[in-house]
């Protein structure tokens, strides 16, 4: 049973995206920060459509629900996951290091952001995924920070696998949807676009000693999937 607090429906909802190609890890960035776990690709399927979890954050005495979306990438569902974008604060845009394919998709996947989200305002953060196959690599970290800056993004490689620079990717996202207001300052309980399949927060905040966010707790989540 979620506390009052929780459930209050002056909560400000923020809802956050992870797109990018079929294959980056996705869903395994997800499973690493809410979970703490790794999505092996091995025995994995590939998202049909959204997955969806939510976790329940305190930042600076003030509580926030995180929604979060892990979008398909294939190009089939496309137009199913288009509508996800609407009301959308935050998302990270994820390549594979390993991947020229998935890197050179990237401006495909901002010219979707433009046309959907509705918002310029909207912060966006560059992922890339897989430093853990440093061996691999064909993405230098120099074109992806390089990227990343000439579209105002922000930018951090990381690796599910690993656990690497993964909670420092949404640490730095939601303390930067945070700060800005005008994103999510009418925003209260769920937004129009902010379609959740049931279940509520956990009764669980997480804060840094600086007050900005930590997401490094794996516990105190509400996972909920929807397999569309």
């Amino acid at each position: 049973m979620s506390s009052p607090t929780s459930s209050s429906p002056d909560v400000p909802t923020l809802k956050l995206l992870l797109v990018g190609s079929s294959s980056v890890g996705k869903s395994s960035l997800l499973l690493r920060y809410t979970d703490d776990e790794y999505l092996n690709p091995e025995e994995a399927s590939a998202t049909i459509g959204v997955d969806y979890k939510v976790k329940s954050i305190n930042v600076g005495g003030k509580r926030y629900k995180l929604s979060i979306w892990d979008t398909a990438g294939q190009e089939r569902f496309r137009t199913l996951t288009s509508s996800y974008y609407r009301g959308a604060h935050g998302v990270i845009i994820v390549y594979d290091i390993t991947s020229r394919e998935s890197f050179d998709a990237l401006p495909t996947w901002f010219k979707e952001l433009d046309v959907f989200t509705g918002s310029s305002d909207v912060v966006k953060i560059v992922v890339g995924n897989k430093v853990d196959k440093e061996y691999s690599r064909v993405v230098m970290e120099d074109e992806g920070r390089k990227f990343a800056e000439e579209r105002g993004c922000l930018f951090v490689e990381c690796s599910a696998k690993k656990g690497v620079g993964v909670n420092g990717a949404f640490d730095d996202l939601v303390n930067q949807v945070i700060s800005t207001p005008s994103l999510w300052q009418n925003t209260t309980g769920v937004r129009p676009g902010d379609r959740m399949p049931g279940g509520v927060p956990a009764d669980h905040a997480a804060t840094s000693s600086r007050g900005n966010v930590s997401l490094g707790d794996p516990t105190g989540y509400v996972r909920e999937n929807c397999n569309c």
